[in-house]
């Protein structure tokens, strides 16, 4: 029996697959929704079924939110751990979906066919891609493609609250020699990739206190000082007039890329006007010194994400408010440390503070970048295991965004992520009308059958 032999029982079982995939997106497992908890567990349970079918021991296991997904099963030298997670986002508004996001259908569309329903590519579909490829698997050969470990979250989109304390209780248990993650996309419509660098992410929000009650500016105006003034030129110093952050120490930390990385992105021909023409802009605004690859994956960030105060409703009033409001985020990459940045920006906010003004804080989360160490010879058997899939050399990447899971998996299991995904751009994910390409639930399948061959 060959590889061969898994791949076309994939082709073969592909509407079976689907059919699975659907049943499982008709559960509205939306974890922030304490309406839908049943249903968490249903998908929980659902799962727990599936996999047990497979020939994996698994169970579902209770926290204080949502139930873990744990199963093991086959043999092998590499021990493999595969994270996934079943819950999805909530589907407001609701008005703005063409059909009820909870009865998934195939449809037509003018770029192929796609899989429409709530988490379809977030993160069921993907999801099922890796258990699918071990059915085909265990059908031709009658075992399962190697030591697996599965683990599914359901809590990973309310922000995974009972995900720590349970990776901490269960670190034997689950420790493997990598984790295999499913929860990211192609680079474009036909291109592989692997995702090697995540930035980390730190929140702050902030209040600026002036007067003890709102004035009329007729009277006060001039006189008194005005929060929002106060707040606006604060934070219209964060950036200099290239783009760099001036928050001071915000650097410190930060790596410039491998040459070898820096190589691979130049190769892949990023069309930035065409990224931001497809939401209406044209000019990078980042650190004029960096291409617009490196601001999106590479670069730190600090951006505000709201500003308010005063009087915002219709009509006018003349008020000097009270207090000022900011929510504020900043992207993180390399070494860098969130909680010096916290200090050192909280710092920075205060000393540019006039007098009768005063600033109050609040938390917002931090959690470091993850930069995977790409000369482990799982990374290179993976690239070349997607590459032989989709006709395409795959590219090591980064990723603007944030998944915690990752750096999770070093810091609590000692293990380090091999974070490969299926998604399209126009997935639309979190948005109405979520979908899935069903030539990317396909081959997804096909490119992990290829990888566990290599792999395990």
């Amino acid at each position: 029996m060959t590889l061969d032999a898994v791949l076309s029982r994939i082709d073969t079982d592909l509407p079976e697959a689907l059919d699975r995939l659907l049943h499982l997106l008709r559960i509205p497992s939306i974890s922030t929704d304490p309406a839908y908890k049943a249903d968490c567990a249903k998908a929980a349970d659902w799962l727990v079924e599936d996999l047990k079918s497979l020939g994996f021991e698994a169970s579902s296991r209770p926290t204080p939110g949502h139930p873990m997904v744990v199963a093991h099963g086959g043999e092998g030298d590499k021990h493999l751990l595969f994270y996934g997670h079943y819950d999805v986002q909530p589907v407001d508004p609701l008005s703005l979906w063409d059909r009820d996001p909870f009865d998934p259908e195939i449809q037509d569309t003018p770029k192929g066919k796609v899989i429409r329903a709530r988490g379809a590519s977030d993160d069921k579909g993907q999801l099922m891609t890796f258990l699918e490829a071990c059915r085909a698997w265990k059908a031709v050969y009658g075992t399962l493609p190697g030591k697996l470990t599965i683990f599914f979250e359901g809590e990973e989109e309310s922000g995974s609250p009972s995900l720590i304390p349970f990776m901490q209780a269960n670190a034997a248990e689950l420790k493997a020699d990598i984790a295999l993650i499913c929860d990211t996309g192609l680079f474009s419509d036909t291109a592989p990739a692997i995702v090697t660098m995540l930035r980390g992410l730190l929140g702050e929000e902030l209040t600026i206190h002036a007067a003890n009650k709102d004035l009329h500016s007729g009277s006060f105006g001039g006189a008194a000082q005005n929060p929002i003034r106060v707040l606006s030129r604060i934070l219209g110093n964060m950036h200099d007039a290239q783009g760099h952050i001036t928050i001071p120490q915000f650097y410190d930390g930060v790596t410039e890329l491998p040459d070898d990385i820096r190589q691979q992105w130049q190769g892949l021909a990023f069309d930035h006007a065409s990224f931001l023409a497809s939401v209406g802009l044209s000019v990078p605004a980042g650190e004029q010194d960096r291409t617009p690859l490196e601001m999106l994956w590479s670069r730190p960030t600090a951006e505000i994400n709201g500003i308010w105060g005063g009087y915002t409703g219709d009509g006018f009033k003349t008020v000097l408010p009270a207090q000022a409001h900011a929510k504020i985020s900043f992207r993180l990459v390399g070494d860098q440390d969130p909680e010096a940045i916290r200090k050192n920006f909280r710092a920075w906010v205060e000393a540019q503070l006039p007098a009768d003004c005063s600033v109050e804080w609040k938390s917002h989360g931090a959690g470091p970048a993850s930069v995977m160490p790409i000369d482990d010879p799982a990374f290179e058997i993976a690239r070349a295991g997607l590459s032989e899939e989709w006709g395409r050399k795959a590219a090591y990447v980064g990723c603007g965004g944030s998944i915690p899971i990752a750096g999770y998996f070093k810091t609590y299991l000692g293990m380090d992520a091999l974070l490969m995904g299926f998604g399209r751009d126009d997935d639309q994910i979190h948005s109405p009308n979520e979908k899935y390409d069903l030539e990317c639930f396909h081959k997804g399948i096909r490119s992990w059958a290829r990888i566990l061959a290599k792999l395990a």
